[in-house]
């Protein structure tokens, strides 16, 4: 089901039920997964493994080579989990040789003109709004949503569970299980909305919220805070895995 028109280079591997529309390029060493959708005009380049069950929207260009001064000609990758939607003008770099992939998870959604540079790793069941400008090796965790027109910061992590809003600019972590917002960039409460989408307890809720009210609001050092979650409240997971976040930060996370 490839448009006549369509390059498709003999060293490309394409699974069966693969649609690819007219004048979509697909380069060499890719591997295309099965009933995936490649739309007219885009460009999936060399060293690109798509998943099953994808779609790439006009324009897109996936797995182009890195915005990297110091890339030379390094062979890198770039692979995007079963299920993922590239939607129009989005750019993928592919790696460099410090990490040697650009990776996006399963059943993520790309939107419009999203740029994601050389050696970032973005999870699973992530929304990038359009516009979004990731720099390189950025780190975004499952379950997160980013709104549109959002510039994000070289070596940033944004934690599984959190909501950046629109706009606003993110220059230091994202802890887990948070709504960001505000200039600069501060913590403003949970994403409630999207923990109870996911089926977070009420119970759950409030233990992640008592967790960041030690952070954020009880006036110790965060060293301190987090000395004091330890010693109450490590043994529940969420809490346990906000803790690790904060303490293996090395760009600093973002204050209330």
């Amino acid at each position: 089901m490839i448009h006549p028109s369509a390059i498709v280079d003999s060293g490309a591997h394409i699974e069966p039920e693969v649609i690819v529309g007219p004048y979509a390029v697909i380069e060499d060493d890719c591997c295309i997964g099965s009933m995936s959708e490649i739309k007219a005009h885009a460009v999936i380049c060399r060293y690109t493994t798509l998943g099953m069950n994808c779609k790439v929207f006009s324009g897109a260009v996936i797995g182009s080579i890195p915005q990297d001064l110091k890339f030379n000609k390094e062979v890198t990758k770039t692979q995007i989990g079963d299920g993922s939607i590239i939607r129009e003008y989005v750019t993928i770099n592919r790696g460099t040789s410090a990490k040697g992939t650009t990776q996006i998870g399963r059943e993520t959604m790309i939107m419009a003109y999203t740029h994601v540079a050389h050696d970032c790793i973005v999870g699973d069941h992530v929304i990038l709004s359009n516009a979004v400008n990731m720099a390189g090796h950025v780190k975004i965790e499952d379950h997160v949503v980013i709104g549109g027109m959002v510039p994000i910061h070289q070596f940033v992590r944004i934690g599984s569970h959190a909501m950046v809003g629109g706009g606003f600019r993110v220059t230091q972590d994202v802890p887990p299980f948070s709504l960001a917002a505000g200039e600069p960039l501060r913590f403003c409460g949970l994403n409630t909305l999207g923990l109870k989408r996911l089926g977070f307890s009420q119970s759950r809720i409030h233990d992640i919220d008592g967790a960041y009210r030690v952070i954020y609001r009880s006036g110790k050092l965060r060293k301190e805070a987090l000395e004091v979650l330890k010693a109450d409240m490590s043994g529940h997971s969420d809490v346990a895995a906000i803790i690790t976040f904060f303490e293996s930060s090395k760009r600093g996370v973002i204050s209330k």
